[in-house]
């Protein structure tokens, strides 16, 4: 172990001796290194480093049977239990699992490492799967449950074990992209008649990139305020519990650049914690920070299966921190409830 990861690695140490509920990502964040480069830090004790072949590793999580799915930016959580079902790697654009529980859409170019990670505690052991872009900032991340196959997953481990175990790690940044065109420079009416003209939610984002306009740029430079109007982030709150109340199933999208994460179906227990707000149920979590939100819209889109309606979220550099939809699939009508809901607020 050269010094400068053993100065990191007691540093990490004296920390959580300090504070001992310390998440891994908030004391890198203190000590200002990526998440990756601090977790090496124990390879050989409690990490394993595995060979960077995602599809095939997620591919073989199905064997575990029922696990805890995590994806997440700075901004929400989102926590989902289910199997592994159905994986689908055939594309160039998005690897897919598309279950009822577990419903992902993978953008394999960013990932860039994979450990196995068990943690002690005194609340018991926690195995997972972790993974991480260039960055080092967490993809995704899959947890053992106490209806998971442990024996699998010690001979997944042994199976995608990397040659390499250092405990070094390096960190490159990503660039943002948040340059937006100038307003004046945007073909305005042809953008507002393409999204007139949508088909499809999914043909959206080949709308922006023709177009040249950022996602929030999009919002504002709307046809109408039919189509995307801005609102209060209290919106969100307020539909979340309505939601509850009416026992509407929704669809939930939290993401970052490589991989999407879905929930689908109802929502039951909502609360506050701080500045976060929470869904608690036993197969779904989510955790907002709404001191974070910067911008919030209700944004419909045509399809060729009528309007479909969105609650979409944002941080202040304008990238999407949560989307909410009402269950739905393509060639069935948005739920009438869904329509409603949306309209009281």
């Amino acid at each position: 172990m050269d010094t400068l990861t053993n100065n990191l690695k007691s540093q990490w140490d004296k920390l959580k001796a300090e504070n001992p509920n310390l998440r891994i990502r908030n004391a890198a964040e203190k000590l200002g290194v990526s998440e990756a480069e601090l977790l090496a830090t124990q390879v050989g004790e409690t990490v394993t480093r595995l060979r960077p072949e995602f599809a095939a590793i997620l591919t073989d999580v199905e064997q575990l049977g029922k696990v805890m799915a995590l994806t997440r930016n700075e901004e929400c959580v989102h926590e989902r239990k289910g199997i592994y079902l159905n994986p689908d790697f055939s594309s160039p654009h998005a690897g897919l699992f598309v279950g009822e529980d577990i419903d992902l859409r993978i953008f394999i170019g960013h990932w860039a490492k994979a450990f196995a990670v068990e943690e002690k505690s005194e609340h018991g052991d926690r195995k997972s799967l972790q993974f991480f872009g260039k960055d080092g900032l967490a993809i995704h991340k899959i947890y053992l449950t106490k209806d998971s196959n442990e024996a699998a997953f010690d001979e997944l481990v042994a199976k995608y074990m990397s040659d390499d175990q250092s405990t070094a790690e390096s960190a490159i940044e990503v660039p943002l992209n948040i340059d937006e065109k100038a307003d004046a420079d945007i073909d305005v009416a042809g953008f507002q008649t393409a999204w007139k003209n949508l088909k499809d939610t999914h043909e959206f984002f080949g709308m922006l990139r023709k177009f040249g306009v950022t996602r929030t740029q999009a919002l504002r430079l709307a046809p109408n305020e039919n189509l995307a109007k801005k609102v209060e982030k209290d919106v969100i709150v307020k539909m979340l519990e309505g939601a509850a109340e009416s026992k509407l199933p929704i669809m939930v999208f939290t993401g970052n650049r490589g991989n999407i994460q879905i929930h689908t179906g109802l929502v039951r227990k909502t609360m506050w914690h701080g500045d976060w707000f929470n869904v608690m149920d036993p197969d779904f979590n989510m955790h907002l920070d709404m001191s974070k939100i910067a911008q919030t819209w209700i944004v419909r889109k045509p399809t060729e299966d009528g309007e479909v309606t969105a609650i979409e979220v944002f941080n202040e550099m304008g990238d999407i921190i949560v989307q909410f939809f009402g269950k739905r699939k393509p060639g069935i009508p948005e739920l009438k409830e869904w329509k409603d809901l949306v309209a009281t607020l």
